[in-house]
């Protein structure tokens, strides 16, 4: 007699863990901007993919425009540096698909709009670091640098740029 397996009555589709995480936390990403100059959002290299720097856009919309120390506090930069997080994960994923590949947040690079008495940069970037290391458990802790610059492309707050590894 042939083994017949029972029917299903309906199929569980499982979203990957990095995305059933985010939707614990409750985060959507934003949409993965074009860019607006002659580059490319994302290269593959090897097992590299080095992303672009984002600045904070949140679905087309230009968000924190502005310096720290003049218009904006730490605690604001914070969130100014975690939309910038975001953002490199929804181009992280637009490079690879499932977020599940990731096997390392290598390297994060963050520029801080800053006013000239301000030197609190690390303290904002933190923003992006608890951000990947929230999204991405054990793998998202990275290395680093934190840079306070005179200005940014549109004048945002924040711009980072990173690299992860992927299996």
């Amino acid at each position: 007699k042939n083994y017949t397996p029972p029917k299903l009555k309906g199929r569980i589709i499982m979203a990957g863990k990095i995305d059933a995480r985010l939707a614990e936390l409750g985060i959507t990403l934003p949409q993965a901007t074009a860019p607006v100059a002659n580059y490319v959002p994302y290269v593959v290299s090897g097992k590299l993919v080095h992303i672009s720097g984002q600045i904070t856009m949140e679905n087309g919309e230009l968000k924190f425009v502005g310096k720290l120390g003049k218009d904006y506090d730490v605690e604001t930069g914070q969130k100014a540096a975690r939309l910038c997080a975001l953002n490199l994960i929804a181009q992280l994923k637009s490079a690879i698909g499932d977020l599940d590949k990731v096997t390392r947040v290598v390297k994060l690079n963050a520029f801080v709009n800053s006013a000239p008495e301000f030197t609190d940069q690390p303290k904002v970037v933190n923003g992006a670091s608890d951000t990947m290391v929230e999204v991405f458990g054990e793998v998202g802790k990275h290395a680093r640098s934190a840079v306070g610059v005179a200005s940014l492309p549109l004048g945002v707050a924040v711009e980072i740029d990173g690299i992860f590894e992927v299996a």
